[in-house]
């Protein structure tokens, strides 16, 4: 019995020791995780990405077509960058915004959360043009909430889901985090090659100007549009489409030129 009792003392220690190790390393793991919203790690400065929404501003941003950032639709609250629900359909109160930065290869990545009926829009080498919405000439990552827009039945939804082209391509795969969760968006865009990102799982990839591509926009919405995806060069854009939508970790990282 005496024995017994020694035995269990010993096991009760070294079941202890061994969770104090597990605690240990959980610390070590807790420091190398990533960094605050809205922050870059060292190895991310390192790797060349910049941020372009700081968290507490609007700086770096303005309206499309516009001198200044809009007064009204979008505004900054606990470190998100919003667009607001203004029950106007499709029209929003501030319109679409774009960096005051041009890029022309580059690796975006946008962090963004859906509400219910969420509609919105991530641009790239956007081209502004009078009295010309923004989406007739820059190509689009589309944002929505898929199953509320498939359930209205309005229209074939097939390339007008999260993650798609939008109007040009299908996503391959939906990786999409319900509604209410976050979402990381990823867009490389090198030379003509193009790639959409969804949570860590490539969606698109296409090649500007190719053949396949030309067919593509001869028979969408975009034929009309003779200026749609062929600049180099232009900002980054978010849309208002009167639907809210939260941004975070705006950041981007310049790729060099396609040999």
């Amino acid at each position: 019995m005496q024995l017994s009792r020694i035995t269990h003392g010993l096991l009760v220690l070294t079941l202890f020791a061994l969770g104090c190790q597990g605690s240990s390393d959980n610390s070590s793991m807790a420091e190398t995780e990533p960094a605050a919203p809205n922050t870059l790690t060292e190895a991310e400065r390192a790797a060349g990405w910049t941020l372009l929404f700081d968290g507490t501003s609007t700086a770096g941003w303005r309206g499309y077509n516009r001198d200044s950032f809009p007064t009204l639709g979008w505004r900054v609250e606990d470190g998100v960058l919003l667009v607001e629900h203004t029950g106007t359909e499709e029209a929003g109160f501030g319109g679409d915004i774009i960096t005051e930065a041009s890029f022309q290869n580059f690796e975006l990545s946008v962090d963004f959360l859906l509400t219910d009926t969420s509609n919105s829009g991530i641009f790239y080498r956007v081209v502004e043009q009078d009295d010309t919405p923004i989406w007739h000439n820059a190509p689009e990552f589309q944002l929505l909430d898929d199953e509320t827009y498939i359930a209205m039945g309005g229209m074939n939804m097939t390339t007008h889901l999260t993650g798609d082209n939008y109007d040009l391509h299908s996503a391959e795969v939906r990786p999409t985090n319900p509604i209410g969760e976050w979402n990381t968006a990823r867009i490389v865009v090198d030379g003509a090659h193009v790639e959409h990102w969804l949570n860590g799982q490539k969606t698109v990839e296409y090649e500007l100007w190719s053949e396949d591509w030309e067919t593509r926009v001869a028979n969408s919405k975009f034929s009309d549009y003779p200026a749609y995806g062929r600049t180099q060069r232009g900002p980054v854009g978010l849309q208002d489409h009167g639907h809210m939508v939260k941004f975070r970790n705006i950041k981007i990282r310049p790729l060099p030129a396609s040999s």
